[in-house]
């Protein structure tokens, strides 16, 4: 599971046919592509590799797909503010590598009387001839949430700068059962053995959040199906759920309609109520990560909202399954200097610094070894939640095995830190590792969020060894436990640890040593997103 701020997630989709379909209307006029309000040049949280528009408000990645060698990343936007808007649009990117991007003008904004209140998320899926199409939520004129299509207009443009909007939108309306104006995000298509097209939507009723399907032969006329895909009581609305085939043989993305035995299905939503994202149990995939500071802060700034670094996502072939994600490999185009620490003991109380590399852009990969695990402390863990837990034992309280980890974003007095630790436990016949990210002391500003994640895995003690991978850009860090299986994302705004002044630490703090087996850390570059005139690009 990924643990979060805030972090809504939404696949790359290679996938999916269907038929032609007639379309007609102009989806995009460029009319509304706000240039005010441009962020100054200091600007100490933005992001240096993690996607983000120039300015202004973005929220959910939508309709992710991969057309004539290019990628396409669309997201929730409002290009009048750095909040979110009365009216939010479908904004458009672009990218040969998913790391250097070229942003373009919106997709798809409001026109019609199906959307004429904002475009909301969607999702986008590949004809058998290759084309591409958008199913999308409007905001219709009497406020109902209602869903669309999109194509493009000129099939030969790899860029698909300009879209239209089918003649029959909206293609599907609210269904009794639900309430009108939660019922939202379409998934990307899927195609069953009796070759009709399926797609999920979330929407609430009351205290009940839902997933509801819907099929259809032809992709423009759906008939819903009377029973919810799923449902859950006190969610609020599922938001951005998803239903997708993962292999459990390999690392490799799958069609959306494979249905053999050498996958497994996963099911993925966020709740309303809810600051996390849950899988039920590869692609790649993108996460949303909203800013932990004010609204007044992000109008300072003038911007909100950062894209995750894409991942791949797979089946743990061990187990069948835990779900594993982890960083695309290319973003170690990025890595810059280098250094690497092996061998290093860490006994109680220690803290070593990882100095030579720009600790507020880095990326660092390490390797525990720990003792017999044997000696760990005992814990129930039947009704504990991780994230209370992590809040309970803070990186200062010592443990036997741990907490052992790294303070990122750190300042030299460790004044502010934003602690990434594990813990080991003996619970009845395993144990029990607890991965924690502590941003309670992250920065010494007040109005902040500065909730600690954490979330339990299984620990083998035949293998002894705990590996911990940081993306860390200014005010963000991703962190990924066990080769993956574990993930925590933060947002934090330090006031002293910013640029030059921030540093990297590896420490424990349990009574037992550590061995620091390998540590590798990379100072990060900048990657280029901007205009296309901007911008330097080579295929």
């Amino acid at each position: 599971m990924e643990t979060s701020a805030t972090l809504l997630l939404l696949l790359l989709g290679l996938f999916t046919f269907l038929p032609n379909a007639p379309f007609g209307i102009k989806a995009s006029p460029y009319s509304i592509n706000s240039t005010n309000n441009r962020t100054s040049e200091k600007q100490p949280y933005r992001t240096s590799y993690h996607f983000q528009p120039p300015q202004n408000w973005m929220n959910d990645p939508n309709g992710p797909v991969y057309y004539k060698g290019v990628y396409h990343l669309f997201y929730q936007y409002n290009p009048y503010a750095a909040t979110f808007g009365d009216i939010m649009v479908w904004a458009h990117s672009v990218s040969y590598d998913l790391i250097n991007w070229i942003h373009l003008n919106n997709a798809i904004e409001p026109s019609e009387p199906y959307d004429i209140n904002s475009c909301w998320s969607g999702s986008a899926t590949i004809l058998p001839d290759g084309k591409p199409v958008i199913m999308y939520t409007g905001i219709a004129d009497n406020k109902h949430q209602v869903q669309n299509l999109a194509m493009p207009r000129n099939l030969s443009d790899m860029f698909l700068r300009e879209w239209v909007k089918h003649s029959q939108n909206p293609v599907i309306t609210p269904p009794s059962g639900v309430e009108v104006d939660n019922f939202r995000d379409p998934s990307t298509a899927w195609q069953g053995r009796d070759g009709k097209w399926r797609v999920i939507m979330g929407a609430q009723n009351g205290d009940e959040g839902k997933a509801i399907l819907y099929q259809s032969e032809d992709f423009v006329n759906w008939e819903v199906d009377p029973n919810p895909f799923y449902a859950t009581d006190n969610t609020g609305v599922c938001e951005c759920p998803d239903f997708f085939p993962v292999s459990i043989n390999g690392t490799n993305g799958v069609d959306t309609s494979v249905q053999n035995p050498s996958v497994r299905h996963v099911m993925k939503t966020g709740y309303q109520r809810r600051a996390h994202d849950y899988y039920f149990v590869g692609r790649i995939l993108w996460g949303w990560v909203n800013e932990s500071d004010s609204a007044q802060d992000d109008i300072e700034k003038g911007w909100a909202g950062v894209q995750s670094i894409p991942r791949q996502v797979w089946l743990d072939n061990k187990s069948g399954k835990q779900l594993i994600q982890w960083p695309i490999e290319e973003v170690k185009k990025l890595r810059g200097k280098k250094i690497n620490i092996n061998g290093e003991k860490l006994g109680s109380g220690s803290i070593l610094e990882v100095s030579g590399i720009s600790a507020s852009q880095a990326d660092i990969e390490v390797v525990f070894e720990l003792p017999e695990v044997g000696s760990a402390e005992s814990l129930d863990v039947s009704g504990v939640d991780p994230q209370l837990l992590c809040s309970e034992e803070y990186v200062s309280r010592s443990g036997i095995i741990g907490p052992f980890g790294l303070s990122a974003l750190a300042s030299e007095d460790l004044r502010e830190q934003t602690a990434i630790f594990f813990r080991i436990y003996k619970s009845s016949n395993k144990y029990i590792g607890l991965m924690c990210s502590d941003q309670s002391r992250s920065s010494l500003r007040k109005d902040l969020d500065k909730t600690t994640y954490g979330t339990f895995f299984d620990v083998d003690p035949n293998v002894k060894r705990i590996s911990l991978r940081s993306l860390i850009d200014h005010s963000i860090i991703e962190s990924f436990g066990e080769g993956g299986r574990v993930c925590i994302t933060s947002r934090v705004y330090p006031s002293i640890a910013i640029g030059k002044e921030a540093h990297l630490y590896v420490f424990n703090n349990g009574t037992q040593s550590v061995l620091i087996s390998n540590l590798n850390a990379w100072s990060m570059k900048k990657a280029e997103i901007g205009h296309q005139e901007s911008i330097r690009f080579s295929m």
